[in-house]
């Protein structure tokens, strides 16, 4: 398993209120972390760092390898980071910040995945593309409800609308997923600072090259920033084998 994560401000935003980064626990099960915080100027940036390090240094000191208690783990300690981000938000300085999470789990030849927001994670397998989660945004609902169609939704004015995010009064309804995974497989995690300017085609173009992985990342993020670069943009691509971890 070959991992390439790179973030980007983008060519319209002051600041870069993504964050990403990847670790290791005890046993070496590695966990990718993305998130994509909201809130005034600086709350959105601490959002997102907050709930990635914060869950990154909880993982790093477990020894978790059975994924019923990885799935455990994922559902109480971003439920946990919920409460304490909501609570910071209480003050004037980071009144209404949250944030997007994906965390992935890559447990011999399975990964294991949970989603809050509307960053995504896709499957890119023989050439073709599936996208793994559901955005929980309101155009998504609109869509899914009938009232919508993806074209018109990709214009909406509220597209930027979530429906669930870390830091929200309520408790969350965090979806979890788990994807076997095949030897030649990519695993796509990116903020809707990607989804929004790169058609899946363009990105499978992209991922299906011959470029190294790196240059993979950074052609993705090259192609948003070509199409407008309207938000922040963070990529994390991962290539499976079943070689082991390079």
């Amino acid at each position: 398993m070959e991992i390439s994560l790179l973030t980007d401000i983008g060519k319209k935003r002051s600041n870069n209120q993504d964050f990403v980064n990847h670790y290791q626990n005890q046993s070496g099960i590695r966990l990718i972390i993305l998130a994509d915080g909201m809130g005034g100027h600086r709350a959105g940036h601490i959002a997102s760092e907050l709930a990635v390090t914060d869950l990154g240094q909880q993982w790093s000191e477990t020894d978790y390898t059975d994924l019923n208690h990885i799935r455990d783990w994922m559902l109480s300690a971003i439920e946990a980071e919920n409460q304490k981000i909501h609570a910071l938000g209480q003050s004037e300085a980071y009144s209404g910040m949250g944030t997007t999470i994906e965390v992935l789990a890559f447990v011999d030849d399975v990964v294991l995945y949970a989603h809050v927001g509307d960053s995504r994670i896709a499957l890119i397998r023989d050439g073709q593309y599936y996208q793994l989660t559901s955005d929980h945004s309101l155009v998504n609902e609109l869509i899914k409800a009938g009232q919508l169609t993806e074209e018109e939704a990709a214009v909406h004015p509220q597209k930027n609308v979530i429906t669930q995010s870390v830091g929200q009064a309520s408790p969350l309804t965090i979806d979890l997923g788990i994807q076997p995974l095949e030897t030649g497989d990519f695993i796509l995690v990116n903020s809707d600072g990607l989804s929004n300017m790169v058609t899946r085609k363009e990105k499978l173009a992209i991922i299906l090259s011959d470029k190294p992985l790196k240059e993979k990342v950074a052609s993705l993020v090259d192609a948003a920033n070509a199409a407008g670069g309207l938000d922040n943009i963070t990529v994390v691509l991962v290539a499976y084998s079943e070689e082991g971890v390079l």
